[in-house]
C-alpha cells in the first residue's frame, strides 16, 4: 500500500503529515512529491520513503497511489501560489486513490467553517487517515 502525500511552499504541512503517519504506520510506504525542492526535502526529513518534486512525478505518483493526502490546494489549478498547475490538479481530482484534502483558506479561497488555524483540522484528518489505514489492513 502506497499513501502519497503531495505539498508545496515549505513544505510544514505535508511534513507533519509523513511524521504522524510514519509515527502510526511505520511499516507504511510514503511516497511523497513536492510542488518545490524545498517542500520535497521537508518531506523527505520527515520520514518519506521515496520522495520526487515537480508536475510530473504528481501526476505519476497519483495513478499507483491508494491514498493522497495533502492541502486542499493540491486538486485547485493554480493554487498554492501557482505552484499547482492544472494538470496536477486534474491527477489528483481524477485519482482512483481516496483523498484526505486538509481545508486551508490561503491563496484566495475560502473554505467555509474552517478556522485559520484550528490544529483539530489535521488531528481530525491524521485520525481519517488512521482509520483508513486500519480498515486497508484488516481486508484479506
Amino acid at each position: 500500500m502506497t499513501i502519497l502525500v503531495i505539498d508545496g511552499q515549505g513544505g510544514k504541512l505535508g511534513k507533519t503529515l509523513v511524521e504522524n503517519i510514519k509515527k502510526s504506520f511505520p511499516h507504511l510506504e510514503i511516497m511523497a512529491v513536492g510542488t518545490n525542492s524545498a517542500a520535497s526535502d521537508a518531506m523527505r526529513r520527515a520520514g518519506a520513503d521515496r520522495v520526487a518534486t515537480g508536475e510530473n512525478p504528481v501526476i505519476v505518483a497519483c495513478r499507483s497511489a491508494q491514498i493522497i493526502a495533502g492541502p486542499i490546494g493540491i486538486a485547485i489549478a493554480d493554487a498554492l501560489m501557482g505552484e499547482i498547475s492544472p494538470a496536477m490538479a486534474n491527477a489528483v481530482a481524477s485519482s482512483n486513490a481516496y483523498r484526505v484534502l486538509i481545508p486551508m483558506n490561503l491563496c484566495s479561497t475560502y473554505v467555509a467553517g474552517v478556522d485559520k488555524k484550528s490544529s483539530a483540522i489535521l488531528d481530525d484528518a491524521m485520525a481519517h487517515i488512521r482509520s483508513l489505514l486500519e480498515g486497508m489492513e484488516n481486508k484479506p
